[in-house]
């Protein structure tokens, strides 16, 4: 079920505008992320500063009250009839008025409580069955509306040898109430706090996200502008962004300029048949067939010529192609030796190089150097596979042992239609398709004479397949 449920989260998670897709805002996700941190920091802020002002205030009133124990343990003495007096008052004035609020009281085993006027007709509730040879301090409940905070020690006075109890006491009102007023001061201060950091972090991710604003505009200037190119002054982080666009822009008008070539030089190629097909129909020539079989055989090699360039300029846009050199090879060899069956035809070299084109681009550029080689060669073709430095480029060498090509012409035949040997059928485009597509992919080719068949020598670069 959950596998099953998963799809269904991912598409909740996408939205639509106007047809086009989207996952959310980024303002709203640098918010809702500065929210949380400037919440968990606030509280865990707030819990620690006020479990420490707490403590601190708590502190103080256990050090009033430890000071009045110490006054009480210093004044005590033990009297000729065995009880406790003071020999000077406490200066507190408060032990002297009933329900004050603050009270001492001595206990001893055997002995009557001795307790502070302002106990009244209370008394302290202590639990002898322990000692406390350190100041001892807890919070009460026994008097009823009034919670206490009580510190004792049990103390052996000289000249006695009972174990007496001296307990001080005081209401918890005035330190509950410091507390709540901290508490106060705390929640205002922090609620105020969080109220600018969230305006901070507001203003921060509207100044942040400008500069991707800037591009919108800048994109929506370029439509209306006719302009080509995003050239504000653009932070660093967003620049790469920037660059990748204006990369984008430059490839889409380099394929843009590259259709408009082609069309045109297509629409030349096929001008110079079509009129001869037309003077040769309006003439009423007797070999009129002839004339059209011979020029529309012109047009298709044309038409396939620019359909090959057209075809790997958009397979180089479409994205990073993986072609094993040797399979390819194979493959083409085993179609021409069907035409040519009385050739030889031999392959060598690497089994593991690949190029980065398409696998059809690569048939044809194979296809059309081995079918050059079977057809005006003397009947051996032999192809190697990465014989060069193995660098950035795979080199294919296909060698003939016809009679190759004159040093001087070896430009010249890349020309379309320029052929040296006319005594066989062809229109010429051969190599002219191997330049054109070699050079969109980024490769290349030239010629050179054969050391070991003695005919000519293609050699076709291809780049190198990445990874």
């Amino acid at each position: 079920m959950a596998s099953a449920q998963a799809p269904e989260t991912a598409k909740s998670d996408t939205r639509k505008v106007d047809g086009i897709k989207y996952t959310g805002s980024l303002a709203r996700r640098m918010m809702l992320i500065a929210v949380g941190w400037i919440l968990v920091l606030l509280l865990a802020g707030g819990l620690a500063l006020d479990r420490a002002m707490t403590a601190m205030v708590t502190r103080n009133f256990d050090e009033q009250l430890g000071y009045m124990l110490t006054g009480m343990i210093g004044s005590a003495e033990i009297g000729p009839d065995g009880e406790v007096f003071f020999n000077r008052p406490l200066g507190d004035q408060r032990f002297l008025e009933p329900n004050s609020g603050l009270y001492w009281q001595i206990s001893g085993k055997g002995h009557e409580d001795f307790p502070s006027r302002s106990l009244w007709d209370r008394t302290l509730k202590i639990s002898a069955d322990h000692q406390d040879t350190q100041a001892h301090i807890f919070d009460s409940s026994q008097f009823s509306g009034e919670p206490l905070r009580i510190m004792e020690r049990s103390i052996i006075l000289p000249g006695s040898n009972t174990t007496w109890w001296f307990v001080v006491a005081e209401s918890r009102h005035e330190l509950d109430a410091q507390i709540r007023r901290i508490r106060t001061i705390l929640i205002d201060s922090f609620l105020v706090l969080g109220l600018g950091l969230v305006l901070m972090a507001a203003i921060q991710s509207w100044y942040g996200l400008s500069p991707l604003r800037r591009v919108r505009l800048a994109i929506a200037h370029m439509r209306s502008t006719g302009a080509n190119r995003v050239s504000d002054p653009l932070p660093v982080e967003v620049q790469p962004l920037v660059q990748e666009l204006n990369d984008l822009l430059s490839h889409n008008e380099r394929q843009a300029e590259e259709a408009r070539t082609h069309a045109g030089n297509l629409a030349h190629a096929l001008k110079t048949p079509l009129t001869v097909l037309l003077n040769a129909a309006q003439a009423k020539e007797p070999d009129l067939a002839e004339s059209v079989a011979r020029e529309t055989a012109v047009m298709r090699r044309q038409v396939e010529h620019h359909l090959a360039r057209a075809r790997a300029v958009g397979r180089r846009g479409a994205g990073q192609a993986r072609t094993p050199v040797w399979d390819a090879a194979k493959s083409v060899m085993r179609a021409v030796e069907r035409l040519y069956p009385d050739a030889r035809f031999d392959l060598d070299g690497s089994h593991d190089a690949q190029v980065a084109i398409e696998r059809q681009d690569l048939d044809d550029l194979l296809g059309n150097l081995i079918e050059n080689a079977a057809k005006y060669g003397g009947g051996s073709v032999f192809v190697t596979v990465d014989a060069g430095d193995k660098g950035e480029l795979v080199e294919i060498w296909v060698e003939d042992d016809g009679m190759g090509i004159p040093e001087v012409e070896r430009t010249r035949i890349f020309d379309r239609g320029a052929r040296l040997d006319t005594g066989k059928p062809g229109t010429g485009l051969g190599l002219a398709i191997v330049r054109d597509v070699a050079e969109i992919y980024g490769g290349n080719v030239d010629l050179d004479e054969s050391e070991d068949l003695g005919g000519l020598l293609v050699k076709l670069r291809l780049p190198r397949a990445r990874g």
